[in-house]
Parts: C-alpha cells; sequence; structure tokens
C-alpha cells in the first residue's frame, strides 16, 4: 500500500457504506496479493475495480492492477485486510451500485479466478430511449428490438413475441438462447424485468421456448 493512503485498513465483512462498497474475502486478498507479487512496486500498486456495463442482469466489471498514484480525485480509495495489504480503488461513477458488494473466489474452486458477489442489480433499461407508443403488442416489440435483442445478439440469440392473452406476454428464444441452459435464467431475470420496467400493465412474461428441441448453439 502506498505511503500517500492514510485510510485506516477495512476488514473484510465490515458493514457496507459508500466509503468501503466493495470488501475483499480473506481468500479473494491472498489471491490478488498473489498475483500483485510479481508486479514491479506491489506496496505501491492498488486493485482498482470498475463497473463498465451490464448484461441485462448482472454488472460487468473491469479488475486492474493499477499504481496507487495513478488514483483520480474522486476515486474511493481505502485499505483492506487484516493489516490493509492491499489498496482498493473504486471509480466514482461506479460507487453507488457496488455498496454491499464482496469480492470472493467461486464457490466451485475448480472454476478458478474471483468472482463479485453484489447485492445491486442493473436498470435494465437506463440510457435507453424507447419509443413506446400504440398497442401493447407494437410496444413489446419496441422493448424486444430495441433493448433485448441488442444485448442477445452477442450469444447469436434473440427473442421473439408470440402472444399476448390480457396482460400475460408469451416469449420465445431461438438463434443461440433456443437449448441454451442459461436462457431460462436470462428470460426470468433480464427480459421479464426489461418488458415490466417498460410497460407496467404487464403482469407476467411467459417463456413459451420449446428449448428440447435446441441443440445448446452456443453454450458448451
Amino acid at each position: 500500500m502506498s505511503a500517500a493512503d492514510t485510510s485506516e485498513p477495512i476488514v473484510a465483512g465490515s458493514p457496507a457504506d459508500a466509503a468501503t462498497p466493495l470488501t475483499v474475502s480473506e481468500a479473494a486478498l491472498a489471491t490478488v496479493l498473489d498475483v500483485r507479487a510479481g508486479e514491479d512496486d506491489p506496496a505501491g500498486t492498488a486493485l482498482r475495480v470498475e463497473i463498465t456495463g451490464s448484461n441485462m442482469t448482472d454488472f460487468v466489471y473491469a479488475l486492474d492492477l493499477v499504481p496507487v498514484a495513478e488514483k483520480a480525485d474522486d476515486d474511493v480509495v481505502y485499505s483492506q485486510g487484516d493489516h490493509g495489504e492491499l489498496t482498493v480503488i473504486v471509480p466514482a461513477g461506479s460507487v453507488d451500485n457496488m455498496i454491499g458488494s464482496v469480492l470472493d473466489v467461486p464457490a466451485n474452486s475448480a472454476a478458478g479466478g474471483l468472482v463479485i458477489r453484489n447485492p445491486n442489480t442493473p436498470d435494465p433499461l437506463y440510457g435507453l430511449d424507447i419509443e413506446l407508443s400504440g398497442e401493447l403488442p407494437q410496444k413489446v416489440q419496441a422493448v424486444l428490438d430495441q433493448a433485448v435483442n441488442p444485448a442477445l445478439a452477442s450469444h447469436g440469440g434473440y427473442a421473439a413475441l408470440v402472444n399476448i392473452e390480457e396482460s400475460t406476454v408469451y416469449v420465445t428464444m431461438g438463434g443461440g438462447c433456443q437449448g441454451c441452459a442459461a436462457s431460462a435464467m436470462t428470460l426470468r431475470d433480464g427480459i421479464k424485468s426489461m418488458l415490466m420496467n417498460a410497460l407496467p400493465e404487464i403482469t407476467d412474461v411467459i417463456d413459451a421456448t420449446d428449448h428440447a428441441a435446441g441443440e445448446n448453439p452456443f453454450y458448451t
């Protein structure tokens, strides 16, 4: 940790607040310190964690080891570990959406790497200006076209409107999403959230996909 950093050490598990938006578990701390040991100046190197986007249901992060001296004036900078071994930098724009997060190792140790367990979820319609005019089918199609399918396109998939019965919307998933083990979760947590947030008149979204007919073309 840089001598210029005068923040008090924060032990993982401390109460979540904007001053320490991300805590680092003991296991994750050991992993980061092991990687940091390969840097030219380990003591002057910090872990920088930033939210760079979202994938409908979860935030996307960038984790980098950077010199502590490169921190911006409005970054949140604090220490982690019993003895303040690790300096953590969180850019100001990521703080609110990271409060309460924990950097940890995966539950399945064979997976390797690190995971961020974040109690916050992204607003699936943030930054989108969708024209919601016409009858409900036209509105649903607009959300699918402008919000849902651009996100699914990276997996070679798409969602299509099948039917609307009163306030219940039926959607199918095709391409790389048909037969995908994660597609049911994507529909439940992502597409359903997008549609119901954008169109309060919708009371439910049903997955009408025949997943058994898919060949799991993207996730293997």
